[in-house]
């Protein structure tokens, strides 16, 4: 009786199917019917299969895109393409159309032509320093919609490029053969905030009046190392820097520096300036820095004494043989004036023991004089 009782106990045990492995998606089918269950997990991708959607399929295989051609022996990332010195002769080709910036210094470049930056309109900033470059066809950057930064120096240019980009905020054009600058020459750059233009040979003032005309966003200008023989005229009234040294400029006039009411440095070291004409210092009213050291002033310029925020004054290795009390400072105590912070007054022949020390009486601290004998 047991033994029968035991072998109908067995009877459904054999009546089971073999046991068969399932997959992983397939105990998560299992699981959907149960609450709190049957959530793709976050690391997995599946898509419906086709003909029953909602149903989870085979996990996907990522795309990983393929990155765009970099020209023969240049560097590329992160839109980013390096291409200096590799000596080469052209622009190259098949640079990637989504490239912000585009080093091609210190090659040997002399010509850019119509196509070379054709559907480079993503390209912000383009340096092209250090080559040969003669000639820049004149729709070279048609295509360079935003261009931000073109840099230009130590190249053989012999004058401003044509039909650059409106979008152009900053051009360095430095260390070429460029002889004058016509008033077109920045026709259209209403976005323009520096112009670098030192060491080229320009002829006497070397600049149109006109030229900077309509550059209501001009804040910073450098014609250094030139031959230029008086300021600029015509800069607008947004600058707030000017550097000028290592020209030929012999006196600066009341009327060179009229209406740059936001000028906040000037440079005129190492020119030949004799004369600092009255009422210069009065069109500059908020001069903050002013460099007229290696020059042959005989003598302090008028109107520091009556100016209210100039702080910093590069007078040495001049030919200025005496101060007087009120040369730096206002004769009255009451007269709101900023504090200097820098006075250099050595390799002039002035001595230090025949400048009375109420001269000084306006600085910041006794430190901020620099005196010595002449030598």
């Amino acid at each position: 009786m047991r033994a029968a009782v035991f072998i109908i106990l067995l009877l459904p045990v054999c009546w089971t199917k073999p046991f068969q492995q399932l997959g992983f998606l397939d105990f998560m089918m299992e699981d959907e019917g149960v609450e709190g269950s049957g959530t793709v997990p976050p690391l997995l991708e599946v898509t419906p299969r086709p003909g029953r959607p909602g149903r989870p399929g085979q996990p996907v295989t990522p795309v990983i895109p393929t990155p765009p051609p970099c020209p023969f022996g240049c560097r590329c990332h992160l839109r980013v393409i390096q291409c200096s010195d590799l000596g080469l002769k052209e622009v190259p080709d098949k640079i990637p159309v989504d490239t912000t910036l585009l080093d091609l210094q210190n090659n040997k470049i002399g010509k850019i032509k119509e196509n070379d930056f054709k559907n480079m309109k993503f390209v912000q900033i383009l340096i092209l320093v250090n080559n040969k470059i003669t000639t820049i066809d004149p729709k070279a950057f048609a295509g360079l919609v935003s261009l931000q930064r073109l840099h230009l120096s130590k190249n053989l240019l012999k004058s401003v490029p044509q039909n650059m980009p409106k979008s152009l905020q900053e051009l360095r054009l430095h260390e070429n053969e460029i002889a004058e600058v016509k008033k077109s020459a920045f026709d259209g750059l209403s976005n323009l905030i520096v112009i670098e233009l030192g060491t080229n040979p320009f002829k006497n003032s070397g600049i149109e009046k006109a030229a900077f005309q309509g550059l209501k966003k001009l804040s910073y200008i450098r014609i250094a190392d030139t031959n230029i023989t008086t300021i600029p005229q015509g800069l607008p009234s947004s600058l707030s820097e000017l550097h000028l040294d290592g020209n030929s400029i012999t006196r600066v006039d009341a009327d060179s520096l009229k209406g740059l009411n936001n000028l906040a440095k000037l440079g005129l070291s190492y020119n030949k300036i004799t004369t600092v004409e009255n009422g210069s210092l009065a069109n500059v009213p908020h001069l903050r820095e002013l460099h007229l050291d290696h020059n042959v002033l005989t003598k302090i310029p008028a109107g520091l004494q009556d100016h209210k925020y100039i702080q910093v004054v590069y007078l040495h290795n001049n030919k200025i043989a005496a101060i007087d009390t009120n040369d730096f400072c206002p004769p009255g105590f009451n007269t709101k004036k900023a504090s200097y912070s820098g006075i250099s007054l050595f390799s002039n022949p002035v001595q230090y023991w025949e400048v009375p020390p109420s001269a000084f009486r306006c600085i910041f601290n006794r430190g901020a004089v620099h005196l010595g004998n002449y030598k």
